[in-house]
């Protein structure tokens, strides 16, 4: 934890009445980028109807009451997990959704690739 997250932290009582992403993230114990996931899963809601890009802010009187819910923990705890390992598999091109788009995974590109190098070495066939 590093000085200003320790600083924050210890304000205890008197945190101020809307939190940043970054300041759920530290009393959620996660990255801020896991925020975004808490949010699209219907787990969190900021404060009136902020851009996707722009900045959110949370009710802090809410985000107290919830970090105290275990079931809520281990739905927000599912929801960051799902969220990785999604952007893993997009990563790597293999999730079912580019797999149904008609993607190939990497495997498959880079076999179908070294088959194309061998053709295009070879000589061309004339037929006479």
């Amino acid at each position: 934890m590093d000085e200003k997250q320790h600083r924050f932290l210890s304000l205890s009582g008197q945190l101020p009445t809307r939190l940043t992403v970054e300041h759920v993230a530290w009393l959620l114990n996660c990255q801020p980028h896991a925020i975004a996931a808490v949010i699209a899963a219907g787990l969190l809601q900021p404060l009136g109807s902020p851009p996707t890009n722009g900045n959110k802010f949370f009710c802090t009187a809410e985000v107290q009451e919830l970090i105290k819910d275990r079931s809520w923990l281990a739905k927000i705890t599912n929801a960051i997990i799902q969220h990785t390992k999604d952007h893993n598999d997009r990563k790597l091109d293999r999730s079912p959704k580019a797999l149904r788009n008609g993607h190939q995974p990497k495997a498959a590109l880079s076999t179908t690739s070294a088959e194309n190098r061998s053709v295009k070495g070879s000589a061309p066939s004339v037929s006479r």
